[in-house]
């Protein structure tokens, strides 16, 4: 670190640069590395978080959704373009619903503020609960959002009807028929102006060209918004509409699909794989940038050098990193293969910037810090799951549990998401025997990404100001330089997260005997043998047995990370 008070530049040795602590043979997360503080000569304002998501696409806010269906929709990619990042469409699902999920999300010229709950004029509103949180059910010829809008069923009207067996009958017969629509091309104080004027509980919005049901509008949701602080410049593509990006599979069917989301507008695509670096994605990055030279592709995942250097000699504009950090993954737990987070991004990062291609830190996030280390240690991006999950505009309905809402959030590894598809992105579409790599689960309610991500973004830039950092670039020059200087943390903390000694933790067990103990010198000597981390000492009546870390092993943090954590609940199958 230098010292900037005393005239010329002065070296004070406090802390350890980046190469020497990533070089000791651990495997770090975020929680187990901490930066310490550098000199601040600017406001936390003034700090810029604009960055590249690939070599060709510039993003003002350092946030991406990722791609998997309990996280980003169409309500997601809306949403995170709006705030100046970038939501990544998941590929659990058919080409043409993908496709649609795509021209949703770029129809709209502000957020979704709801996620429109569709049934078909021969179906039947059995149940309040149906409504979910939307004041309305709006009724298309076939239950679809693309087929038609025939009518709408208000909450308030539904509750209102008197006889109760009549709620058992077709929609179609107490529907409110050819509603009042406004188009999707409306601005956000069109459709303010509009339900102020026309004095409306609610409208819904609908696509000119496809005439697919693309939001419904309520008032309270209007104001709700007008609360909301202030995001970074929205993302929008070459078409002047919001950045959107889709994942693919590496299998020979995917090339159709690209086809699809190419056509729906797709900006960027995401090569989703557990295990990026194989001939298949090799093969389809090569496919991609041939077939679509303009089209940007992200390739992944990867936690090497080795594995980054053969996604980049084959054309990446863009690499993920992460194997197994995330919170409803298990892959370190059931392949015994991974890394931890914070070593996977340093590593990934020195080599990828060498060549110019952008790295986005997938998995591990919880808090802000997490994002701050991230994005110092070499991202330029954040790809979020957990962290966005259960929120509004997460896909599915909040239920009541443990005394609090919550909504499903699922590893894109479990047996759950793999009977719907994603198995391809473990490479075992082809196996008869299905294994899991990752847990359904629960999040609890976490509002409006509107609202929490302008908030943790305000946190990223004080972060950066306390390290000296104006802008990303500044922080990833910093680091480089030696100037930013990191220490590992204690791990007397991550020793009782779990209530039980974690391997590589400092622990101890204490032993009363009848009788002052004296252990042999024979004795030590033979236990210093045959087990080399075990310390032997006594004190009077009191054996103490001390097991130090290995020099070589994964931090208490690193298996925490690995494992499944940050839940409020969770059903774990193997097969």
């Amino acid at each position: 670190m230098y010292s900037v008070l005393a005239g010329a530049a002065q070296v004070i040795d406090d802390g350890f640069p980046a190469t020497k602590l990533f070089s000791q043979g651990y495997s770090y997360t975020y929680d187990d590395v901490i930066f310490l503080p550098h000199y601040i000569d600017f406001p936390a304002d003034s700090v810029r978080l604009d960055t590249k998501l690939t070599r060709n696409i510039q993003l003002s806010t350092p946030c991406v959704a990722s791609p998997m269906d309990t996280v980003t929709e169409s309500a997601m990619a809306a949403a995170l373009a709006h705030l100046g990042g970038v939501g990544i469409i998941h590929s659990n699902n058919s080409a043409s619903d993908q496709s649609a999920l795509i021209r949703a999300a770029k129809a709209r010229r502000f957020p979704s503020l709801s996620d429109p709950i569709v049934v078909s004029s021969s179906d039947s509103i059995a149940s309040v609960s149906e409504f979910g949180s939307s004041p309305c059910i709006l009724v298309t010829k076939t239950g679809a959002k693309n087929s038609g809008l025939l009518g709408v069923v208000s909450k308030s009207d539904w509750l209102a009807m008197d006889n109760v067996n009549n709620k058992e009958v077709r929609v179609s017969d107490y529907m409110v028929k050819s509603p009042v629509t406004v188009p999707s091309s409306y601005s956000f104080e069109d459709v303010a102006g509009y339900l102020a004027n026309s004095k409306l509980d609610f409208v819904a919005m609908v696509d000119e060209g496809s005439g697919e049901v693309v939001d419904v509008v309520a008032s309270a949701d209007v104001e709700r918004i007008k609360g909301y602080p202030r995001g970074g410049v929205p993302s929008l593509g070459a078409d002047g509409k919001f950045l959107v990006g889709a994942a693919i599979g590496t299998r020979e069917a995917d090339k159709e699909r690209l086809e699809h989301l190419v056509k729906a507008g797709a900006n960027v695509v995401v090569l989703d794989s557990s295990q990026g670096n194989s001939s298949y994605q090799i093969e389809m990055i090569k496919y991609v940038k041939r077939t679509y030279p303009e089209l940007d592709v992200i390739g992944g995942n990867v936690v090497t050098m080795y594995q980054a250097q053969n996604l980049i000699q084959a054309g990446v504009d863009g690499l993920r990193v992460g194997m197994g950090s995330g919170s409803i993954c298990t892959t370190q737990e059931v392949c015994a293969v991974g890394r931890g987070q914070a070593t996977a991004v340093y590593k990934v990062s020195s080599i990828a910037e060498q060549s110019g291609v952008p790295v986005i830190a997938d998995g591990g996030i919880s808090n802000s810090g997490h994002i701050v280390k991230a994005l110092v240690l070499g991202a330029s991006t954040v790809m979020m799951g957990s962290f966005l999950a259960g929120s509004n505009e997460a896909p599915g309905a909040y239920e009541f549990q443990g005394g609090r809402w919550v909504k499903k959030y699922r590893g894109m590894g479990s047996l759950e998401a793999m009977t719907k598809g994603s198995d391809a992105r473990y490479l075992g579409d082809k196996e008869k025997l299905k294994i899991a790599q990752g847990v359904v689960g629960a999040v609890a309610d976490k509002g409006s990404v509107l609202k929490f991500i302008p908030y943790s973004m305000q946190a990223v830039k004080q972060g950066l100001q306390d390290l000296g950092a104006s802008s990303l670039q500044s922080a990833h020059d910093l680091l480089r330089s030696g100037v930013l200087r990191l220490e590992q943390t204690t791990m007397d903390d991550l020793k009782t997260r779990r209530g039980t000694p974690r391997q590589g933790l400092i622990w101890s067990l204490v032993v009363e005997t009848v009788a002052p103990l004296r252990v042999p010198t024979r004795v030590a000597s033979r236990v210093a043998v045959a087990a080399p981390n075990l310390v032997v000492a006594e004190t009077g009546k009191l054996l103490v047995l001390t097991l130090v870390k290995s020099n070589k092993v994964r931090t208490g943090a690193a298996q925490i990370e690995g494992g499944v954590h940050g839940l409020v609940s969770y059903e774990k199958k193997s097969f």
